[in-house]
């Protein structure tokens, strides 16, 4: 009887030992294994959310440098008007000015300019397209190609076109753009 009772209790034990794994295997998928993919998530969703929050502080950072020179940019660009564009009335008298003195300052020959005035007009500034052509050694019409280039008035140089000319000179072809004031 003895024995049968110590079996009776070695058995209440193993199945409760049994229960046990089977509960801790029943909790661990149930419960601690969703809620580690929840924590898991969550984590990724706040450093995400953290390097967000970075991101934007640091555009604010930027908006408010560009605040903060705003109110110069607009004296600069009044400034810049003033400066490097002529008006529309002066326009082709400033071009060819401007193209004949940049000449003899180069020791190139006199250049033969065409201007043609852009006819639609929606920007701020209006466009007088320059063809220039001219002749001359090789450090002259670089010189000139030069002075146009950092002229103080606005000027964008759209091609360069250097060739061989006559006795042996070379010619220089510039297609460019003076840019006015309407």
């Amino acid at each position: 009887m003895r024995k049968s009772r110590r079996q009776i209790v070695v058995r209440i034990i193993e199945v409760a030992g049994l229960g046990l794994v089977a509960l801790d295997i029943v909790v661990y998928l149930a419960v601690y294994r969703p809620l580690g993919s929840m924590i898991a998530a969550e984590q990724q969703h706040y450093s995400v959310a953290r390097d967000r929050v970075r991101e934007q502080q640091a555009r604010v950072g930027r908006l408010e440098k560009f605040q903060a020179a705003l109110p110069q940019a607009g004296e600069r660009l009044e400034n810049f008007r003033e400066h490097r564009t002529s008006p529309r009335r002066r326009g082709f008298s400033t071009a060819h000015h401007l193209i004949s003195k940049m000449a003899d300052a180069a020791g190139v020959q006199p250049p033969s300019v065409t201007y043609r005035l852009a006819p639609a007009h929606n920007d701020p500034l209006q466009r007088l397209g320059l063809e220039i052509n001219t002749g001359g050694s090789y450090p002259g019409l670089l010189k000139f190609a030069h002075a146009v280039e950092i002229a103080n008035d606005f000027i964008l140089i759209r091609e360069f076109n250097l060739a061989a000319g006559e006795n042996g000179m070379l010619s220089l072809r510039l297609v460019a753009d003076l840019y006015l004031t309407p």
